[in-house]
């Protein structure tokens, strides 16, 4: 029971629940956390690798500038249109506290990214989950119906994999009159982005993650890009160095070998395409996605069934025991040996449903 001085909203909550993360040497097939399932880049280990005592012994730049910069060159912005955090999770708790009050509301399609009512609660706010339109298109009058201080779209969305196009999100920014955080954790996946919506649009955050794209989900690295009096007050509501000295050094030197992030990508873009039409010929109903995650449904909706008979050989995806989605399996693109793995542990379930 928790002690009647934790705060009420806290006792209240649930929180945010990750997915399973099993040890690095446990013989398990992990396609459920949407990590890259290839290492970083050489240059990362060798920036890690030199990193010099005294760089330790002191205290970090608090606005991780050397990734600023890097940022900036590679988006064609300046630098102080970039702010940097420890992971995206970070980032969207600063955008939280800048332009969500006590009392105020976060507005979301749904489903979507889990964490974002866990933010409005923290924050003594409300979350408003407006449902998608047909076939996952966006709900741009709900939305903006709700009134909300801050709605957070997440384009890709997860868990479905699903895409707005980047006109549709300028038409949602430009009747909105709040702050519109578009949330591009899995973007360098897809085949667009909105990042250009910033330099029209003052009320526009855009969030990327280089847990995904980069493959540093261990190391916890995300920044925004915004118009840079937008930036100027997210500085103020972050922590004062909330990014490590290892953390920016290595992020910058991922950001910089856009060579190998983009050999990467296209390995995964080719992978999801070829485990959708493997598993599609399974008769499993994969819905088209822009991540590097496949969003399907097992046949007869047994995706806890399905989940639970991967599990057993060895083989994690994520599953949520909640409404409108319970039939369903989120899979992570894995390297193709990884992906065999998977297909060969769905047709196994299949044979022993046929036999019992």
């Amino acid at each position: 029971m928790a002690p009647n001085f934790v705060r009420s909203t806290v006792r209240a909550m649930e929180g945010y629940t990750p997915g399973e993360q099993p040890g690095v040497s446990a013989r398990v097939v992990k396609l459920n956390t949407n990590e890259n399932p290839f290492p970083p880049s050489p240059k990362v280990i060798a920036a890690i690798h030199d990193i010099e005592g005294e760089t330790l012994r002191r205290y970090p730049n608090p606005n991780a500038d050397a990734f600023r910069e890097a940022a900036a060159r590679l988006h064609s912005v300046t630098p102080d249109m970039i702010i940097a955090g420890n992971g995206s999770d970070d980032i969207l708790t600063i955008v939280t506290r800048t332009f969500v009050p006590a009392g105020g509301v976060i507005a979301h399609p749904e489903p979507t990214y889990s964490l974002y009512p866990v933010l409005a609660q923290l924050q003594d706010a409300r979350s408003v989950a407006v449902p998608w339109s047909e076939n996952y298109s966006l709900p741009i009058e709900a939305l903006v119906a709700s009134k909300a201080n801050a709605i957070y779209l997440a384009n890709p969305n997860a868990p479905t994999g699903t895409m707005i196009p980047s006109e549709k999100v300028a038409e949602l920014a430009a009747a909105f009159a709040g702050l519109l955080l578009i949330d591009e954790a899995y973007v360098d996946f897809a085949d667009f982005n909105c990042l250009d919506l910033v330099e029209t649009y003052a009320n526009v955050v855009v969030s990327r993650s280089l847990s995904k794209a980069y493959s540093l989900a261990g190391l916890r690295f995300g920044y925004a890009v915004a118009q840079p009096q937008v930036i100027f007050e997210m500085m103020k509501a972050k922590d004062s160095y909330n990014t490590d000295a290892i953390s920016v050094l290595a992020a910058t030197a991922a950001i910089e070998d856009q060579a190998y992030a983009r050999w990467t990508w296209e390995n995964i873009r080719n992978e999801r395409k070829k485990l959708a039409a493997e598993l599609t010929q399974i008769g499993w109903t994969v819905q088209p996605s822009q991540a590097n995650f496949l969003w399907v449904t097992p046949p007869h909706g047994r995706g806890l069934d399905a989940y639970n008979g991967l599990k057993h050989q060895g083989i994690l995806v994520r599953h949520w025991d909640k409404p409108g989605l319970s039939d369903k399996i989120r899979i992570t693109v894995g390297q193709s040996h990884e992906n065999n793995a998977l297909i060969a542990g769905v047709r196994a379930l299949a044979m022993s449903e046929k036999a019992a």
